[in-house]
This record gives structure tokens, C-alpha cells and sequence, in this order.
């Protein structure tokens, strides 16, 4: 069962990137065949309005449901069940775009392990992939860094 959870998780990374790149421009810097094959250290450049900030999946619970939210440079999120269908929309006020910018900069993806699952484990509980800057995290429930918690607390709901 939680092998299909990755796989799950995985398709939906894939179909999110797939479906922002659709639009003209408007995926992830990371998705571009331009960019950088090694990120840099540093704070990432703030994205412009339409490219995307971060983007979350959480996988797992009790009833095993996959959504994702991704946010982009001008606070606009949207909403995406494991199918990558929307089932929501929505654009943060300029205070909580400003408290997630914030989380995601104190959260520094450049020095976070890109797996932290070394905690307690939590049985139904979440597992959690943020992608932020050209980074990517997996984390679960009873293994949240406290700087990611920061970011997924910032974060709109991933369900609605």
C-alpha cells in the first residue's frame, strides 16, 4: 500500500509540472530545461508572478487521499486532487503571500535533508513533499523539521 502511495505521489508531481508547463511559461523554474543542474546555496530569486513559489503533495491519512497545492509568485494557489484535477482556488491575502515568503526563506532548502522521515512514525498519518526554489523535501508526520512546519501551517489548505 505505500508503495502505491509514492507512485501516486510521483504521478501527481509529475502531471502538476506537466499541466503548469502547459500554460506558456508558467511551471516551475525547476521544470525548464535551462535551468541550473546545481542550485545555488542562496536564497532563490522571488518568482515572478506566474511562476510558481512552491508547491506541496501530501499523501497518506487514514483514507490514503493524494492532493497538492501550488502557489505562485503572485500568492494565487490552486488546489489538485490525486487525479491533478482542481478542486480549488484561491489567492493569499498580501499578508499571509508575505508569512509564507517568510517560512519558506527561514526554511533554507538549500541546507534541509531532502528526506526527513527519521522521527516517530505516525500511522495514517501524512507524508508531505514541498518544492520550493529548485528543492525538493519529503517529510511525514512525527518527522516535520520545525522550519517546514512553519511553511506548511503558511500554506493554503490542501484540502478544501
Amino acid at each position: 500500500m505505500r508503495g502505491l502511495r509514492v507512485v501516486g505521489a510521483a504521478l501527481v508531481s509529475v502531471v502538476v509540472l506537466c499541466a503548469c508547463g502547459a500554460g506558456g511559461g508558467s511551471g516551475e523554474a525547476s521544470a525548464s530545461p535551462t535551468a541550473s543542474a546545481t542550485p545555488s546555496a542562496s536564497a532563490p530569486p522571488s518568482p515572478s508572478p506566474a511562476e510558481s513559489l512552491v508547491r506541496m503533495t501530501r499523501t497518506g491519512g487514514f483514507a490514503g487521499r493524494t492532493s497538492s497545492v501550488l502557489v505562485k509568485g503572485d500568492g494565487s494557489w490552486t488546489r489538485l486532487d490525486g487525479d491533478a484535477k482542481p478542486t480549488g482556488s484561491g489567492k493569499l491575502t498580501p499578508e499571509e503571500l508575505e508569512r509564507l515568503r517568510s517560512a519558506l526563506a527561514a526554511a533554507d532548502f538549500a541546507h534541509l535533508p531532502r528526506v526527513s522521515k527519521s522521527g516517530t512514525p505516525v500511522y495514517d498519518g501524512f507524508e508531505y513533499t514541498i518544492v520550493h526554489g529548485g528543492f525538493e523535501v519529503v517529510t511525514a508526520d512525527g518527522s516535520v523539521p520545525p522550519a517546514l512546519q512553519d511553511v506548511l501551517s503558511a500554506l493554503p489548505p490542501s484540502e478544501g
